[in-house]
C-alpha cells in the first residue's frame, strides 16, 4: 500500500445563465499527478497549514486535518488562480480516499465555495487553462472524449447536475454532513474498469449479500454512475 498524503480541493460555484457553473482548472499533459485533467483548484496540504502544533498523522480526519484542509484549499485557490477566498466560506462537502492500490494516495477533503469577485489569473507552467462550465456541459465535454476528469471530479460534477442557485447549493451542503468516499476498484468478467464505495453489493469481499449499487463505471465513455439503495 502506498504512501497517503493530505490533500484539499475547492469547487468554487458562482451563477450562469444556464445554472450555477464550476471552475476547472487543466493540467499540464506531460507532467505532475493528474496529467492533462481538467481538476478544481486544490493541492497538497502544507506543514504550515497545520499551525502552531504541526502536522497531524497522515490521513487525519479530525478536527486539525480539517482546519487544515480549509487553509489549504484557500492557499491553493490563491496561488493556482489569483481568486482569494473567506475560509469561512468554505462548506465541507465530502472526503475522498483512493484505492489501495493507487500509485500516489491523497486523502482529500473536498469543500464548496462561492466564487469572489476578479479574474481568474493562472500561476504559470501549473495550468494552462481554465473554463467556468455548468456541471452538465463539463460531464457533456468528458462523455464525448474532449476533456478529462478525475473520478472524484466526474462524481462531484454528478452530485451538482440538478443544483438550483449557487447560494441554495451552499446552504443545503451546510445542513447535511460530508459524504465520505473509500474508493475500491473492482473488474467484472468483462474487465471493466469499476470504482465502488460503501452501499455496493461488492464493496466487501464476503460480506452479507446486497443488491446495492455506489459505483462509477469506467469502461468506456461516457461513463455511467450507478447508486441504487440495496433493497
Amino acid at each position: 500500500m502506498s504512501r497517503m498524503d493530505a490533500a484539499a480541493t475547492v469547487v468554487l460555484l458562482r451563477d450562469g445563465q444556464d445554472g450555477p457553473q464550476v471552475l476547472l482548472l487543466e493540467r499540464p499533459r506531460n507532467t505532475g499527478s493528474f496529467a492533462g485533467a481538467w481538476v478544481f483548484p486544490g493541492g497538497k496540504v502544507d506543514p504550515q497549514d497545520y499551525g502552531s502544533e504541526g502536522p497531524a498523522p497522515a490521513g487525519d480526519g479530525g478536527e486539525r486535518g480539517r482546519f487544515a484542509a480549509r487553509r489549504a484549499a484557500v492557499r491553493e485557490a490563491r496561488e493556482e488562480t489569483g481568486l482569494v477566498l473567506d475560509p469561512g466560506g468554505l462548506v465541507e462537502l465530502s472526503c475522498w480516499i483512493p484505492p489501495a492500490e493507487a500509485p500516489r494516495r491523497f486523502h482529500t477533503w473536498f469543500f464548496l465555495a462561492p466564487a469572489p469577485e476578479g479574474a481568474v489569473t493562472l500561476n504559470p507552467g501549473e495550468h494552462l487553462d481554465h473554463v467556468w462550465l455548468t456541471p452538465r456541459e463539463a460531464l457533456r465535454r468528458h462523455g464525448e472524449g474532449q476533456v478529462q476528469l478525475a473520478p472524484p471530479t466526474w462524481v462531484t460534477l454528478h452530485g451538482l447536475l440538478h443544483a438550483g442557485p449557487a447560494h441554495s447549493v451552499l446552504a443545503e451542503a451546510r445542513r447535511r454532513p460530508p459524504a465520505t468516499y473509500q474508493s475500491r476498484m473492482l473488474e467484472d468478467s468483462a474487465r471493466a474498469r469499476i470504482i465502488a464505495w460503501s452501499g455496493d453489493a461488492e464493496y466487501e469481499p464476503g460480506g452479507a449479500a446486497s443488491s446495492g449499487r455506489n459505483r462509477l463505471v469506467m469502461t468506456r465513455l461516457p461513463w455511467v454512475y450507478e447508486h441504487i439503495p440495496a433493497g
